[in-house]
């Protein structure tokens, strides 16, 4: 089995404050795809380089202490690409994506943190430009090698997750274009949704992230905002899942979706 985690980590230097490290160390994903390191490199180095023996590849924001994103593996990738080609928000450390090619197989495994839209117009418009360029750059991938992106898409697509999904009809992450995006992801573009692919009507126990306000977690007034999706070759390959809610390293629980699959 090939044990694939994603989590938005709201910080790397919290996180491991909070335990991140133990848990990974006995729990042994296969690789970790973190999102929100709010790092630079200069901060990473001599600290977190490695996590419980994964080695960490990186795309770093240019403005401290926000977005960056990351993967932490075990296996030695082919080679590891920073951005998706964009003079908007490559500056931002949006994605990284860690290939593992052979001569009979191309296979990549790809980091994103999707903009938010919740503070304001301007970061909803740049959120749709994202949208836009992001759509074709992963079909264009899904047409060259096959790829689990994980990461936090910032989208509740359907109803089932939130739990309050009429009170947020017009709030970013459950606006009627941002699912339509997501829609024709998983419809033209043919990627999998590979936790609803696993649990296709679950509601509560789906939920990957809780507001700071109103007691949302004690409460589990939750959002799933964090995703695998994948190919449908490697969707298939996929065997169980879970959503690690027992200790809080952010305000995002870790998912992690077991595939029978060896690189």
């Amino acid at each position: 089995m090939f044990k694939l985690t994603s989590l938005n980590l709201n910080g790397i230097r919290s996180a491991t404050t909070k335990g991140l490290e133990a848990w990974l160390a006995k729990t042994k994903p296969d690789c970790i795809c973190v999102q929100e390191v709010k790092a630079q490199a200069a901060d990473v180095q001599g600290r977190f380089e490695e996590l419980a023996g994964l080695k960490g590849h990186f795309h770093f924001a240019q403005k401290k202490g926000y977005s960056g994103v990351g993967i932490y593996t075990r296996h030695e990738p082919s080679d590891v690409l920073v951005g998706h080609g964009s003079g908007e928000f490559d500056a931002e450390g949006r994605c990284v994506e860690l290939r593992f090619d052979t001569p009979s197989a191309k296979h990549s495994i790809i980091s994103c943190y999707f903009p938010s839209g919740s503070s304001g117009e301007e970061r909803q418009l740049a959120k749709y430009r994202f949208l836009e360029e992001f759509y074709p750059h992963l079909h264009r991938i899904k047409s060259e090698r096959e790829f689990i992106l994980c990461g936090d898409v910032n989208i509740a697509h359907q109803e089932i997750d939130l739990k309050n999904w009429k009170g947020n009809r017009k709030n970013s992450g459950f606006l009627p274009d941002e699912r339509a995006w997501m829609t024709k992801l998983l419809s033209e573009a043919g990627l999998v949704d590979v936790y609803r692919r696993l649990q296709p009507t679950a509601t509560d126990e789906a939920y990957t992230w809780w507001s700071n306000r109103g007691q949302a977690y004690a409460k589990n007034v939750g959002w799933r905002l964090d995703y695998h999706l994948a190919t449908p070759a490697l969707a298939a390959l996929a065997q169980a899942h879970t959503i690690y809610k027992d200790e809080k390293f952010s305000d995002h629980a870790p998912i992690t979706i077991d595939y029978d699959w060896t690189l």
